[in-house]
């Protein structure tokens, strides 16, 4: 068995995404919808952001603002980590751990094409070979 794997080998691509200007009270029905916790921000295959069930609790209702007022461009997180499906999904992964991500879009040429997420990889085959890579990685620094 080959312990290295690609993302593309494990990224989901059936995407829930929403336009920027859609409302966050349409982005919460939509994950409902959907049943996921996260919703990708995109003008047809560009990613602008990124929106988690967390980021409408935390930095949207904690700050009191109106969910049907507010924009998915508005509620996206800020700065994107993006990797490419040709990454390794130890790669991918150690760049998760070091942004605090339970998801990274997957873009190649300025294109979204995907999703890994922890859940992903946890269901890998190579699961095991790639929480041993973390803690080496982790050891090292």
């Amino acid at each position: 068995m080959n312990p290295v794997q690609l993302v593309r080998e494990l990224m989901t691509t059936e995407l829930v995404t929403v336009p920027p200007y859609t409302s966050l009270t349409d982005v919460a029905a939509c994950m409902r919808d959907a049943d996921v916790g996260c919703v990708l921000v995109t003008s047809g295959d560009t990613l602008h952001g990124v929106i988690t069930d967390r980021d409408i609790t935390v930095r949207v209702t904690a700050e009191g603002l109106i969910a049907g007022a507010t924009t998915a461009h508005q509620a996206a997180s800020g700065s994107l980590v993006t990797v490419g499906p040709d990454a390794t999904v130890c790669d991918a992964t150690l760049l998760m751990c070091a942004h605090a991500l339970h998801r990274l879009p997957v873009v190649e040429e300025g294109r979204l094409v995907g999703l890994l997420s922890l859940s992903d990889v946890a269901a890998s085959p190579h699961a095991q070979e790639v929480l041993v890579a973390l803690q080496c990685a982790a050891a090292n620094h």
